[in-house]
């Protein structure tokens, strides 16, 4: 894939169903960075990792917590899809339903695996709402976490966190 028209610019804010069936709006501007990660299925396997690794991360990793990190996973699941994942992995973010993939598109995310199924593509957006990077790897779904990882590190060198952060 080559480099996304969206970097540097600033990310499409959106409204989409949460989980639980409550809207979810996305406004690109917070005191925060934002990972959003574009998966193929909930419930699959390495949809399941992936999902299961951010979790994890949210936890486990001080660069993810000393950055106040955003993190919000899309697929094209229907809410009840999404509702049934998010309770049977735990998972503690927003796990949002883009089942007509409007915001998909809105994105840049099409299709992976030569066209047989949904992208997996994670945006890296700093806390100004700015689209900074981007992954598109569909098969490597165990290196967005570490995608995400590397950003908050070249963020924090860019002197954008407090110099007690630690990536």
């Amino acid at each position: 894939m080559s480099p996304s028209p969206l970097i540097g610019k600033l990310a499409p804010a959106f409204t989409l169903k949460n989980h639980d069936g409550n809207d979810y709006e996305f406004k690109p501007e917070s005191d925060a960075p934002t990972a959003i990660f574009f998966y193929p299925k909930s419930g699959s396997y390495g949809c399941t990792r992936e999902a299961c690794q951010f979790r994890d991360a949210l936890v486990g990793s001080d660069a993810f917590k000393g950055s106040n990190l955003r993190v919000i996973g899309i697929s094209p699941d229907s809410v009840e899809e999404q509702d049934t994942f998010v309770k049977k992995q735990k998972l503690t973010y927003p796990v949002l339903s883009d089942s007509a993939g409007e915001f998909r598109k809105s994105y840049g995310v099409g299709k992976g695996l030569l066209g047989l199924t949904e992208a997996r593509v994670t945006y890296f957006i700093d806390s100004k709402g700015v689209v900074r990077d981007v992954l598109d790897a569909t098969i490597n779904y165990g290196g967005h976490v570490a995608f995400v990882n590397k950003c908050l590190a070249k963020y924090a060198n860019e002197g954008r966190f407090p110099k007690d952060f630690v990536a």
